[in-house]
């Protein structure tokens, strides 16, 4: 049973005992009956309020989404055709140890410090890294 429901079921219980509207008992069953309807049309205005809330917030969810999507694209700075779903900035490299034959994996980060231990035996790695100038094809700076 819903509220309003419930609470008519009640009404027509406290209607029902013929009870003597002048006695103290009465008047307090009929007050709480009263109140209990006040709060049951309270709930229902709440419902309503949150029902019209919901769906402003809905609007505002897919307007933001489209916002989103729109700012993806103006922000896409790579030349890939799926549009900043690749991972251009996590690269990786396979390197094999000279001494040892172990292949490890390591990030672009660690190829930019220079240098690292091979876990396996502990030798220093050494890595160099070609900057190539897209502007100038015939002058190339190597650093080391």
């Amino acid at each position: 049973m819903e509220t309003t429901e419930s609470l008519g079921y009640l009404k027509g219980l406290l209607d029902g005992l013929d009870l003597d509207d002048n006695k103290k008992e009465t008047k307090v069953f009929r007050a709480i009956v009263d109140v209990l309807s006040n709060l049951a049309e309270d709930v229902d205005d709440m419902t309503d309020g949150m029902e019209l809330l919901a769906k402003q917030i809905d609007a505002v969810d897919e307007d933001l989404a489209e916002v989103e999507d729109y700012l993806a694209e103006e922000d896409c700075d790579c030349d890939c055709d799926d549009c900043c779903d690749c991972d251009d900035d996590d690269q990786e490299f396979e390197v094999e140890c000279p001494c040892c034959g172990e292949e490890i994996t390591v990030d672009e980060d660690t190829v930019l410090n220079g240098s690292i231990p091979c876990p396996n035996c502990g030798e220093m790695l050494e890595f160099e890294v070609e900057y190539e100038d897209d502007d100038n094809d015939d002058n190339s700076d190597t650093e080391e």
